[in-house]
């Protein structure tokens, strides 16, 4: 059963401080084996991710090819249910469009002294997509880590995916769906390999895989940890953990509608977190009886239930006020504002990775075609993150221009300071020009 606090009670502060503490994440240390991975692709290129690759997911790189063909792209677009393909192309739009809007602008500006400064924000060359093969690989997840890049102004969007084999898939398993997406969004190459070895040959490059700048997507551990022992040598987006929502609810919300969004959360992950904080007594206790009664009809009740059970809390406050600092320390993934007044609640909060104001606002609806991007900070990390955008795959360059007025007005106070600090040739490089 999921845990029950009570603000009022006199264990409580100490009970939430180890509900916040807990990340859910690994604790499985694949540190070792993920340098050994890598220090054998830095090494032997091409040779090791086949290895790598056929040990993994008995895959033959050199029979079945490197790449997926952009025929077979095409063909999983083209085949797709009509129904299916509209919704793609809806999320796509709105995915797009939302990004649009985050391009960030340039300035340029002369000030007083005749000093020219300003900033150029420019894409990366390359960016590399990984996507988790398999059967439970999403498009949405495709589309959410593509589409920004591609608005960004990113020429050459890499995506990689397993396609591990199996007894009923000889040819290696490749989700259509997943291939569908990948031609909408725009990405240019698609390579069936995946785990760490295909996160350090984007990084490195080889032979059939392109270097890039950028590495986005979601993955097991060995992908997580290839990415953080990476970065530095190639940007990351984020190192995300189990999923998780925070709801908070003044009592007047429909029970099911509550515990339909906390079991959505829960499915993703046995090791998902969903949480309600809630006014009122009795809407706790019918939240709670309506997960139990949801969950014998859920397909996923498997993977539901032990998230729920182990990870789930009802959290019960005095008021609205007392929600607001539960929240900003609990600095979800996804939080949802089902009261009365959603905006004046959001305006006090500080940490969430996404908010969802209201309550026919379903985070579901942000999960698929809504617009803002789902790449989000778990494991409280929003206090200090951001979600996935297209700033994510650009990079800001300063420029200053002094001529000769301008350096007149600030290289006195400029040679200053370098005398100041010891270092003579920063006077000098200033004072020559001075004449």
């Amino acid at each position: 059963m999921p845990q029950r606090l009570d603000a009022c009670d006199a264990g409580f502060a100490a009970a939430f401080a180890a509900l916040v503490a807990n990340r859910r994440e690994s604790d499985a240390d694949v540190s070792a084996d993920v340098a050994a991975i890598i220090a054998a692709v830095r090494a032997r290129g091409d040779a090791a991710v086949a290895e790598l690759t056929a040990k993994f997911d008995r895959v033959d790189l050199a029979a079945q090819g490197w790449r997926i063909p952009a025929s077979a792209l095409d063909a999983a677009l083209d085949g797709l249910d009509p129904e299916l393909r509209s919704a793609l192309d809806m999320a796509a739009t709105r995915i797009r469009a939302f990004h649009e809007r985050q391009k960030p602008q340039g300035n340029d500006a002369t000030d007083a002294q005749g000093v020219r400064t300003g900033v150029r924000w420019t894409a990366v060359e390359a960016a590399g997509l990984y996507v988790p093969g398999g059967r439970a690989a999403y498009p949405s997840s495709v589309l959410m880590n593509a589409i920004p890049a591609v608005v960004a102004g990113v020429e050459r969007l890499v995506m990689v995916t397993p396609t591990p084999v199996g007894p009923r898939n000889l040819d290696g398993m490749v989700n259509p769906l997943v291939l569908a997406a990948a031609r909408l969004a725009g990405v240019t190459e698609v390579l069936r390999i995946g785990g760490a070895q295909a996160i350090a040959a984007l990084a490195f490059g080889t032979e059939n895989v392109p270097k890039v700048d950028v590495i986005t997507g979601p993955g097991n551990a060995w992908v997580a940890e290839a990415k953080r022992q990476l970065y530095g040598i190639v940007g990351i987006d984020m190192i995300a953990g189990p999923s998780e929502v925070v709801i908070v609810s003044d009592g007047k919300s429909n029970p099911d509608w509550i515990a339909a969004d906390l079991l959505a959360q829960a499915e993703h992950d046995p090791v998902a977190q969903s949480i309600l904080i809630t006014t009122d007594a009795a809407e706790a206790d019918a939240v709670a009886a309506a997960v139990e009664r949801q969950l014998a009809t859920l397909a996923t009740a498997a993977v539901a239930r032990q998230s729920w059970d182990a990870f789930g809390a009802i959290i019960l406050v005095p008021d609205l006020d007392a929600a607001l600092p539960l929240l900003d320390a609990l600095a979800a993934e996804h939080a949802e504002l089902m009261v009365d007044e959603p905006e004046a609640l959001f305006a006090r909060m500080r940490h969430a990775g996404s908010v969802f104001l209201g309550r026919h606002t379903p985070e579901a609806a942000g999960d698929y075609l809504a617009g803002p991007n789902h790449v989000l900070p778990t494991g409280r990390r929003s206090r200090f993150a951001s979600g996935l955008s297209v700033v994510d795959f650009m990079k800001r360059t300063t420029f200053l221009d002094c001529g000769p007025a301008g350096l007149a007005a600030i290289g006195p106070a400029g040679a200053a300071l370098a005398d100041a600090e010891g270092l003579a040739a920063h006077a000098a490089s200033i004072r020559l020009r001075l004449g």
